[in-house]
């Protein structure tokens, strides 16, 4: 258990964004990015950058959050093998045994990998954009976006409830696709992994996925970034002009899809934050948690 409680865990599991392998990755990336860059060195390797309020803030925000998921969230949240073990009983009752066997071990690999990998991301955008449409939902999203200043531990700044929210959008969507897979398949399923992680969502964080929370605005080019979410797409998302736009996880396509897409190309100026008159209620770590839900009995 003290292991499971110790943020620095973190660093070690390949399920984790700030996964050293992944972290290292996008240091080489900045590195490059400020050695052809040298007018971006002075901003991004400043005390004023990384000891600023909202990255303190961050910092001491991780740290609860982490051990908060271990002792509260996670032993509350149905798993992903008890929505299987639902999905596959309930279509035996629905629809008798019905196994296939006409794809071969390796197709039903394939398939299965990136079925959960899809489904996963596009259960991620709509959570997501939810987040920012539903009144109630963005009171406790406004917690994420309340950061001034952006690093890799921006990422963790996420209200229990929202953390909640997430994890029960896991088990069901990851649940459900596992459900249908055993069914159809039989239960002796693997993903196509790397480390443990599903090999596509391994390899898409290798892609500098912890600049995204950072202020090493590097995009993908046009082409790319209807598909794939560049760290400048993310930080545009994290702009209170912008603040309704870029929801996708890895994949831009949803964005693209839905009328919620926004290119590097065309945004210039990044400021980070929410709306002024609202900054003022999540500067202390107490803020970030019991605001939204004063701001919710105060709306009523």
């Amino acid at each position: 258990m003290l292991m499971e409680i110790n943020p620095l865990e973190y660093l070690i599991d390949p399920h984790r964004r700030i996964y050293w392998i992944f972290l290292l990755t996008s240091i080489v990336v900045a590195a490059i990015f400020l050695w052809l860059n040298p007018s971006r060195r002075r901003l991004n390797l400043s005390k004023k950058l990384w000891l600023h309020p909202s990255a303190l803030l961050d910092y001491k925000y991780f740290i609860f959050i982490s051990i908060f998921k271990v002792l509260v969230i996670i032993p509350v949240l149905i798993g992903a093998q008890e929505v299987a073990l639902w999905v596959n009983n309930f279509l035996l009752e629905q629809y008798g045994f019905n196994q296939t066997t006409k794809l071969s071990y390796t197709q039903i690999m394939v398939f299965f990998t990136l079925s959960l990998f899809v489904l996963s991301d596009f259960s991620r955008y709509w959570l997501h954009r939810f987040l920012h449409t539903v009144p109630w939902l963005w009171a406790f999203h406004k917690t994420h976006h309340s950061a001034k200043v952006l690093n890799p531990l921006t990422f963790y700044r996420v209200h229990p409830v929202e953390s909640l929210l997430f994890g029960l959008r896991y088990s069901l969507v990851i649940g459900l696709v596992s459900g249908v897979f055993i069914y159809n398949f039989g239960a002796m399923l693997n993903i196509i992994d790397i480390l443990g992680v599903n090999v596509l969502s391994f390899i898409f964080s290798l892609a500098a996925s912890n600049l995204r929370h950072s202020h090493i605005d590097i995009g993908f080019g046009c082409a790319i970034e209807r598909f794939l979410i560049s760290p400048k797409q993310h930080q545009i998302h994290h702009c209170v002009q912008h603040i309704n736009v870029n929801f996708g996880g890895f994949l831009a396509i949803w964005d693209w899809l839905f009328n919620s897409l926004v290119l590097s190309k065309d945004v210039n100026k990044l400021k980070f934050g929410i709306e002024k008159n609202e900054m003022k209620y999540f500067k202390r770590f107490s803020q970030l948690i019991f605001y939204p839900f004063y701001s919710l009995f105060k709306s009523k």
